[in-house]
């Protein structure tokens, strides 16, 4: 369940990066930066935080690093308001930066538990299940915030993310692994 609280964040922020970019620009008519590019590196800074997660997982434990950095994104889409309508820019992109890596530094560790979890016999059926049963949940996730932003505007539609991961570091609290 830490998998699906992830999958319900991560693709739905990767979404909507560049409409988040696009009304910050509008909110504040003097910023100016790219969008494309700064999309871009939002998501791809993503990889090395999957690598660095390895690391950490090696130190602290797989479960450990999963859950503290599903835990960190899910206080990222809570924190986005504020900092949106108060933080300066410089501090506005560090967030978004920061939030590119943990929303997807827990992917390659929540599937480390499950292969780790499941029966060594089953261990690709159970991967292939949640993979499905995540990426499906993503298409929720997605057309829930496509329908929300009209009445409540994207900025406050990005903390309803967060139920996603405040789920998942419930679930996998008290989750035995192999």
């Amino acid at each position: 369940f830490g998998y699906f609280g992830h999958m319900w964040e991560l693709y739905t922020f990767w979404a909507f990066v560049p409409l988040l970019l696009v009304a910050y620009r509008e909110q504040y008519p003097n910023t100016t930066f790219n969008v494309p590019l700064l999309s871009f590196g939002i998501i791809a800074v993503g990889g090395l935080a999957c690598v660095l997660g390895g690391y950490l997982s090696e130190r602290f434990g797989v479960k450990s690093v999963a859950r503290s950095a599903l835990g960190l994104s899910g206080a990222c889409c809570l924190l986005l308001p504020l900092v949106f309508l108060f933080a300066p820019m410089p501090l506005f992109l560090a967030l978004l930066f920061f939030w590119g890596m943990v929303v997807v530094m827990d992917s390659p560790l929540f599937s480390t538990l499950v292969a780790k979890s499941a029966d060594p016999t089953l261990k690709g059926t159970a991967l292939t299940i949640v993979n499905c049963l995540g990426f499906g949940l993503t298409i929720v996730s997605i057309q829930l915030v496509s329908v929300l932003i009209g009445p409540l505007g994207l900025v406050w539609v990005y903390p309803l993310l967060a139920v996603g991961p405040i789920f998942g570091v419930m679930a996998t609290a008290s989750a035995a692994v192999r």
